[in-house]
C-alpha cells in the first residue's frame, strides 16, 4: 500500500470514531445517529479483509515450504495453524469491539 492509502484509511477510522463519541440522539424526533453502524461496518470490512489477504499469504507461504523441504512438513504445517489462529482471532476481536463498545 502506498502512504496515501494508508493516511487516507487513519483518517476515516479516526473520523468515524469520533463521530461515534457524539451523544446519542433524542426520541423526540431528533437526528438519526447514522455513524455507528456505518464505523461498525467499516471497521468489520477492513478487519475481515486484512485477515483475508494475511491468511492467503501464509497459506502460499507454508505450502511453498512444504514443497521444498518435505521433511518439514508437520512442524510448517504446526506453524502455519497457530498462525490462521492468531490472524483469524483479529477479526472476531473487532467484531467483539465493534459489538460491545459501539453500542
Amino acid at each position: 500500500m502506498t502512504k496515501k492509502v494508508v493516511i487516507l484509511l487513519f483518517l476515516l477510522l479516526a473520523a468515524g470514531t469520533m463521530l461515534c463519541a457524539q451523544t446519542p440522539a433524542t426520541a423526540g424526533g431528533g437526528a438519526v445517529n447514522w455513524p455507528i453502524p456505518v464505523s461498525r461496518g467499516l471497521s468489520m470490512a477492513i478487519a475481515s479483509g486484512l485477515c483475508g489477504l494475511a491468511q492467503s499469504k501464509a497459506i502460499a507461504a507454508s505450502v511453498e515450504g512444504m514443497a521444498r523441504n518435505p521433511g518439514a512438513s508437520a512442524a510448517i504445517r504446526f506453524a502455519l495453524i497457530l498462525g490462521l489462529i492468531l490472524i483469524e482471532s483479529l477479526a472476531l476481536y473487532t467484531m467483539v469491539i465493534a459489538i460491545v463498545f459501539m453500542s
